[in-house]
């Protein structure tokens, strides 16, 4: 290993939140290297950062021995966090600890780390075990293999949340529809940008200056950062073992103020990501078979010569049955390899529940934009409600694309 050459706290960068395309001279203590830097951003996570430190230490030792450094970044923890940490350097000489007095934000100390590391790939797990450390191997190899960023995702094969209450998933999930409303090209290139276990190559971001707001530095790095292209590996987000949880209602109202700057001062977003043509071709004859099936089922019902049921009841039942068609084939045929992955009936209960509330979102989209455009736009009822239509479709495909066809569960 390398010999460190003390047990001093690294001294907290100033100024603006840019990192260096090259590590700063007087942090390199030898002409080897390092190829990755892994920053632990802690508050009061005394009673993790041992395990954590050494199930890291050991795992890169394996996969890249001596050619890393971790950093721990403490938020000058009550419970004293840094000065464990700093305990350990004897032990662990690739381990570096920062004490911030003066600053505080999950976000900022990433960045003041990154500032600060010696590394070309630079990445960030979470420093309360609930990112499982092994999957870093998996990341690592992403970027080997030529990724220009390699984030873990809980939304792809392999990937889950284990005890996450009904509250919690509705509002991770409302957060990223609404990422996807506000930024599609930056939140449309990955399948977890609320991902904070990721690592990046130094030259993408760097000279870049990084604004971030609140927990989601992730998606920072994909707006501003020159990152071409993007690997994800799947991973189960584990339940806190000790310490105390950091997720409070202030961190969706940071989200939604992230969102906002990112719109209003990325010039880029739109641009980075690629629509899925074929599958919204599927979608779209789909959606077509199910006007069909609604009008058969509407006239089954409501004509005056078969039940003669009464029109807004008949209407609430075709259209029922009628996205019921829509996600039988579009589980059959549309997204038909996500759908394999997972075929048992709680699975499928789960994305026909997604599905139809998205179909709810889609009809008041419907609505809304009918009117805005025959009032205001076009004059015309039959060319505003294709408009209509058309938003409204877009709309439906893009979020089930996004939340309702997506392996968030494991075993």
């Amino acid at each position: 290993m390398r010999n460190s050459p003390s047990n001093t706290l690294l001294s907290v960068p100033s100024g603006g939140l840019q990192i260096s395309e090259f590590p700063p001279p007087q942090l390199i203590t030898d002409k080897t290297k390092i190829y990755f830097s892994l920053i632990i951003p802690t508050y009061k996570e005394r009673e993790n950062i041992v395990r954590l430190v050494k199930v890291l230490s050991e795992l890169l030792e394996e996969v890249i021995p001596d050619d890393y450094e971790l950093i721990v970044v403490d938020d000058d923890s009550p419970d004293r966090t840094w000065e464990v940490a700093q305990s350990m350097m004897a032990e662990y000489p690739n381990l570096r600890v920062m004490r911030r007095q003066q600053e505080r934000g999950l976000s900022s100390a990433v960045i003041r780390g990154w500032q600060v590391a010696r590394g070309s790939v630079l990445g960030v797990i979470d420093g309360d075990l609930q990112h499982p450390p092994e999957v870093l191997a998996q990341l690592l190899r992403s970027i080997e293999q030529g990724a220009d960023l390699a984030v873990a995702s809980r939304h792809i094969d392999g990937g889950g949340v284990s005890r996450w209450s009904a509250v919690r998933r509705f509002l991770s999930r409302g957060a990223q529809v609404l990422g996807l409303i506000f930024l599609p090209g930056v939140l449309g290139r990955v399948s977890d940008p609320m991902s904070g276990y990721f690592m990046v190559r130094r030259r993408c971001i760097a000279g870049v200056t990084l604004n971030p707001v609140g927990y989601k530095i992730l998606l920072e790095v994909i707006a501003r950062g020159n990152v071409a292209e993007i690997a994800e590996v799947g991973y189960v987000f584990c339940e806190r073992k000790q310490g105390e949880s950091k997720v409070t209602w202030k961190q969706y109202v940071e989200y939604l103020h992230h969102l906002l700057r990112l719109r209003l001062t990325t010039t880029q977003v739109g641009q980075k990501f690629s629509f899925p043509i074929g599958r919204f071709l599927r979608f779209g004859l789909v959606g077509l078979s199910g006007v069909f099936v609604d009008m058969a089922i509407l006239y089954l019902l409501s004509d005056p010569s078969t039940l003669a049921l009464p029109l807004t009841r008949s209407k609430i039942i075709a259209g029922e049955i009628a996205i019921f068609n829509n996600f039988l084939w579009n589980d059959a045929w549309t997204f038909a390899d996500v759908a394999m992955q997972q075929q048992e009936w709680h699975h499928r209960a789960k994305r026909f529940l997604k599905f139809n509330l998205v179909c709810l979102a889609g009809l008041l989209i419907n609505v809304l934009v009918l009117n805005l455009v025959f009032n205001f736009v076009i004059p015309n009822r039959y060319i505003a409600n294709l408009i209509a239509i058309a938003v409204a479709t877009i709309w439906n495909f893009w979020v089930n694309l996004k939340l309702s066809w997506r392996v968030t569960d494991v075993k």
